[in-house]
């Protein structure tokens, strides 16, 4: 396996990125549901200069990718990172995360902060009213073994907060956040 930058990519493998969005998420509501939309996402990572994507690849096949989102100067949002299921726990999402870090290291990026969307019932806040404490009721967060919020915290992200009903009542995106370059806190 090696990591390439989506501009490296052929219209082949990012044919295959875009097929990639829509298995990979198919368990999520809220995700792509069709090669039309996910051909547009996946073009949008090439076009737009506050974006950038990295591909895993085996030979020539895309097997998974993680994009950035510049948010300013010195944050950028991890989205998406998605992995061919049948790839899944193969360490290729560890891998893609690590080689967007370096990438946000070298561009003097700060933090990546992600969104762990649970409109599945990945967490025990699933359905919960998380109002009028957000705060507390985030502090007693425990995922299930499937929710993305494990993985990402085994590589060092910790959350930062929530945004409550976003993708429908009891439908939260739980934020978390990564220090990427040792900063001086005054």
């Amino acid at each position: 396996m090696h990591t390439i930058s989506f501009d490296a990519t052929s219209p082949d493998q990012r044919e295959q990125a875009a097929a990639i969005l829509v298995r990979a998420l198919a368990h999520v509501p809220s995700a792509w549901r069709d090669m039309a939309s996910a051909r547009v996402e996946v073009a949008t990572f090439m076009a737009d200069p506050e974006r950038l994507a990295i591909a895993a690849v085996e030979g020539e096949t895309l097997v998974g990718w993680i994009g950035a989102i510049r948010q300013s100067e010195t944050a950028w949002e991890l989205h998406p990172l998605v992995i061919v299921p049948a790839w899944q726990r193969c360490g290729y999402g560890t891998a893609l995360v690590k080689a967007l870090e370096e990438a946000a290291g070298r561009a003097g990026v700060c933090t990546i902060w992600l969104g762990t969307d649970d409109d599945f019932g990945g967490t025990n806040l699933f359905g919960a009213d998380l109002y009028p404490d957000v705060l507390d009721k985030l502090r007693g967060i425990e995922p299930t073994p499937e929710h993305p919020y494990v993985f990402y915290r085994r590589l060092g992200y910790t959350v930062v907060g929530a945004l409550p009903d976003v993708n429908g009542i009891g439908r939260h995106d739980i934020l978390m956040a990564k220090r990427i370059a040792p900063q001086h806190v005054a």
